[in-house]
């Protein structure tokens, strides 16, 4: 990943101990120095040793100069007459001048001794500190590793994970006898748990069914067979998107090919989830969603079942339902310069909130997107098309800014019950009922989230 170089850049920003283990370093190699120049050169000459020890030591020093006085001449040096044996005797007091010079030498061995410990026990607390040991080769450093993973050995680590249930006991490759393919997610409160039963009968083996608990209820759920096998997670009064934004990062389910972010009051009667798969693979859908039965609970044409086709990606939308025309839901504006953006006829293609299904790359795009703080998610239907390739020029003439990637599936649809079940998890604020604040907070956000993201396109554009 790209962390590794920030990594890098954030230890490198330290100047301050660096320089100061630089500056330690530097002082000690100018102290060793002056300690060398400060030794007295001592000739065992010019020492007051006991006469044993001399006559031993005269006897090599004429050996010495007797080889030294074939190989050299005799007048060698500053005067002209060879210096004379009695002028090497050693002065009386040479034995106190030796004594002398080894004090001094043990106690500037010990300044130096006590200078080296004190840089090396500096340089051990950076190192440990900022994890540098790899520069000295005493540890494994790769940059290219997940940040704060750098010191592990590639072949260990494991970036990704998945929602696999395992067993406590036996052979770990033995815990898997089928891997799901797909994520299935519902948000759910026990009042519907009659609508969310008949749901999950409609996802076989290969979809993996995930329940998040807004009402804290989960023992319930027992009495259905196939909740064993269920992730339950359970926070009280919570929505979809807050779940989806802390329990869904991307590489938690890069496992799954596809993700489905459903609500709780959705009718499958006719709705076959293989079928399904099989039809977004078909037409390429990287974001998808089942079609909406005209009779009930419709609120975009876009998501209208045709019972004439599998798959459409694009419509007109009503007259009147748009505050701007040029503007999602019914065209599909796209800024594509600082100061260029398309403005298309009234034909436009989303997907709702309600029923989602992504891609694992659209899922990595649209989670990136979701705001910590609007938990509602409102308005983020209508930039789901930013998490899809999209090929454009100025000579081409699009309907579609997702460029045939967003789509609905008319020929496995479903039907919308519009159960307010979410706005009974309100509170009462000003003689108003749960459900009134819940859906004023509603509109607040899908207002915060498109003034965000048109800044954040104004910011982006002014730099480029």
């Amino acid at each position: 990943m790209i962390m590794g170089t920030s990594h890098r850049s954030g230890v490198f920003k330290r100047s301050n101990d660096s320089f100061r283990l630089i500056l330690m370093t530097i002082m000690g190699i100018v102290l060793g120095y002056f300690i060398g120049v400060s030794f007295p050169s001592v000739s065992l000459s010019k020492m007051n040793l006991p006469s044993s020890l001399m006559s031993s030591l005269d006897g090599a020093f004429n050996d010495h100069r007797s080889s030294a006085s074939r190989s050299f001449p005799e007048n060698l040096g500053s005067g002209s007459t060879p210096l004379t044996p009695k002028e090497l005797v050693p002065p009386e007091n040479s034995l106190g001048i030796f004594v002398e010079s080894v004090k001094y030498s043990s106690i500037l061995l010990s300044i130096l001794a006590c200078s080296m410990l004190v840089q090396i026990r500096e340089l051990s607390r950076v190192i440990c500190k900022y994890n540098l040991s790899w520069i000295l080769g005493f540890q494994i450093y790769v940059p290219t590793n997940p940040r704060g993973a750098e010191s592990l050995p590639p072949g260990i680590v494991v970036s990704q994970s998945d929602l696999y249930l395992r067993r406590l006991w036996g052979d770990p490759s033995e815990d898997l006898k089928r891997k799901p393919k797909y994520l299935v997610t519902f948000t759910v409160g026990l009042n519907q748990k009659n609508h969310i039963d008949a749901s999950v009968k409609k996802f076989s083996a290969d979809f993996q069914i995930m329940l998040f608990h807004y009402d804290g209820r989960t023992t319930e759920w027992d009495q259905f067979e196939w909740s064993q096998r269920a992730i339950h997670v359970s926070v009280r009064k919570q929505t979809k998107w807050w779940y989806a934004k802390r329990f869904l990062h991307p590489d938690i389910v890069a496992a799954y090919d596809y993700i489905f972010i459903w609500d709780e009051d959705l009718s499958v009667e006719h709705f076959n989830a293989e079928k399904y798969i099989q039809l977004v693979k078909k037409h390429g859908l990287e974001i998808s969603q089942p079609g909406l039965e005209p009779n009930n609970g419709l609120t975009w044409q876009m998501t209208k079942r045709r019972g004439d086709r599998e798959v459409h990606k694009d419509t007109e939308e009503k007259p009147g339902w748009c505050s701007d025309p040029h503007l999602p839901p019914c065209a599909a504006e796209l800024l594509v310069g600082k100061d260029m953006a398309w403005k298309m006829s009234p034909k436009f293609c989303f997907v709702e909130i309600m029923a989602p299904v992504f891609s694992r790359e659209a899922w990595r795009c649209v989670w990136h997107m979701i705001q910590n703080d609007l938990v509602h998610g409102w308005g983020l239907d209508f930039a789901l098309r930013r998490c899809v390739d999209v090929s454009l020029s100025l000579s081409l003439s699009l309907s579609c800014p997702a460029h045939e990637k967003i789509g609905v599936v008319d020929s496995q649809w479903i039907v919308h019950q519009v159960i307010p079940s979410l706005g009974s998890q309100g509170e009462s604020e000003n003689g108003k009922a749960p459900w009134q604040g819940v859906r004023e907070r509603c509109r607040k956000e899908w207002a915060l989230f498109q003034d965000r993201l048109a800044n954040a396109d104004k910011a982006y554009f002014a730099v480029v």
